[in-house]
């Protein structure tokens, strides 16, 4: 039996979830109760490893701090900057979709879904977590098991 505000396991006859601390006032066993907290947690960390690259870019590369040689064109510079904050803006939004997860907002199932399915194309690790998450929230009954968890948090 898992908790359906957090999804974390509870024993029959038990009052309140030993994860979220609310009334355990119903209960229910599905694979989106079990898999929806750590798949939210993955993105989580998945799009914190992804920020670092960003960051990295954004602030080495940076007019100020002349890390280049002067012989290097100026625009070599910008491009890097703005490559480092596109990487920092998917991150961000990887970490709102983990974050929606964890939530259970009505909007994050679908954002993860279309993050998942860009992450198909990032081998290995980003393969791997879209495989993951399309098989917890694309199924058919998924989509009817997250309105209820989003509508009884």
């Amino acid at each position: 039996m898992y908790c359906v505000h957090c999804g974390t396991a509870s024993r029959a006859g038990q009052s309140f979830c030993a994860g979220c601390g609310r009334p355990v006032a119903i209960q229910i066993e599905n694979r989106l109760a079990v898999h929806l907290r750590p798949l939210a947690i993955l993105w989580l960390v998945v799009s914190a490893i992804r920020m670092i690259p960003g960051l990295f870019l954004v602030t080495l590369f940076s007019t100020v701090a002349g890390f280049l040689p002067a012989e290097v064109p100026g625009f070599v510079l910008w491009i890097l900057q703005v490559v480092g904050f596109f990487w920092v803006a998917i991150a961000g939004i990887g970490v709102v979709a983990g974050w929606g997860l964890l939530e259970r907002r009505p909007w994050a199932r679908m954002l993860t879904i279309v993050l998942g399915c860009f992450g198909l194309l990032e081998v290995p690790f980003g393969t791997v977590l879209g495989i993951y998450t399309l098989w917890v929230l694309l199924p058919a009954d998924a989509d009817a098991e997250f309105r209820q968890m989003a509508l009884t948090a």
